[in-house]
């Protein structure tokens, strides 16, 4: 007796229906970054049929990563496994027919456009912004589609970009907001179903994209606090003086725009200058930070020790991470702590 097709209930639904479903199995998409976000929409795409997934990050599993990133298990944890590496592992295991290509790099200008080449979409897992502003560059420089989603809390915002066809990332926030001014999981914490609601919008849209359904797409920025019940959809329109997807300049593609990481000779140290030039109010950073290791503030620096470095923060956005010399790293302890 021949077993059920494992994806009837979804060529069920007419909006995607058997020519969708086969569109699906014929893309490829490019997942950055595997945390919370990435975790799940890559479990969701693999479970809906999408044929191949590239999945980038730079970091390895920890245990409190548990709480909301779906992907992995207290073995990863205890084997220290980069996360691409064991996201891959269960992807496997949950769907034979999807191949799953993991990529254990840290996402930046230097390898963007090869994240991007030869991808159907770019789905956004990432915890920085600076990072999805240099997706959005890569994504219209090659004509190609990108979902994102970002959450903290209980608040959740996504959106989906297709070249010539919807506002991209930079109509909605035209400059990087300054280092310190956004929370992030670390300081704020996050609640596991805040995801999941992130995610579901995010997954949708992706479906949608790689169905060719595109006149079903929302033409707006999703929003919604979980908490409190509320939900919207922000219409919005490409500005008409968008550097990136009106006039296209790709500062942040170029380099023009964006942080940079230079290892300290002879310190085991990394400075990180952040994209923004904009001051840092450091009493309100403190105040985040104070939960989470031992803080000192002076009014002129700010110095944060946890697990095992210490960082120097001062007015300006600046930062030197001492305890690595490993750039990448630095870079995602500055996201984790300060933000981008």
């Amino acid at each position: 007796m021949a077993s059920p097709d494992r994806y009837s209930r979804q060529t069920l639904f007419a909006p995607l229906g058997p020519a969708g479903q086969a569109r699906l199995r014929a893309s490829t998409v490019s997942i950055v970054g595997l945390g919370a976000l990435g975790c799940a929409s890559s479990m969701l795409l693999a479970r809906a049929g999408v044929g191949r997934l590239r999945l980038y990050d730079r970091d390895f599993v920890e245990l409190n990563n548990l709480q909301r990133q779906v992907l992995y298990d207290e073995s990863d944890v205890a084997q220290d496994l980069p996360k691409a590496q064991a996201a891959a592992r269960r992807i496997a295991a949950v769907n034979s027919e999807v191949e799953a290509l993991p990529f254990v790099c840290d996402v930046n200008v230097s390898n963007i456009r090869g994240v991007v080449r030869d991808a159907d979409l770019v789905v956004d897992g990432t915890d920085s912004f600076e990072t999805r502003l240099l997706i959005n560059d890569a994504c219209l420089e090659a004509g190609r589609p990108w979902v994102y989603a970002g959450c903290i809390g209980a608040s959740v915002a996504a959106m989906a970009v297709v070249p010539g066809r919807t506002p991209c990332l930079r109509c909605l926030l035209p400059d990087l907001p300054p280092p310190g001014s956004s929370p992030t999981c670390d300081t704020a914490g996050i609640l596991n179903s805040t995801v999941m609601l992130a995610v579901s919008f995010q997954v949708s849209e992706a479906v949608k994209i790689l169905a060719g359904k595109l006149d079903d797409l929302v033409l707006g920025v999703f929003n919604a606090d979980l908490w409190r019940g509320e939900f919207q959809v922000v219409r919005l329109n490409p500005r008409s003086d968008c550097p990136a997807c009106v006039r296209k300049r790709y500062d942040h593609l170029n380099g023009s725009i964006g942080s940079h990481a230079t290892s300290l000779c002879g310190r085991k140290a990394v400075q990180i200058l952040p994209a923004s030039a904009a001051p840092i109010c450091l009493d309100d950073l403190s105040r985040r930070l104070a939960a989470l290791g031992k803080v000192r503030c002076n009014g002129l620096l700010l110095k944060f020790a946890a697990e095992d470095f210490e960082m120097t923060v001062f007015v300006d956005g600046r930062a030197i991470i001492h305890g690595t010399d490993d750039a990448a790293r630095a870079r995602a302890l500055y996201a984790r702590y300060i933000g981008t």
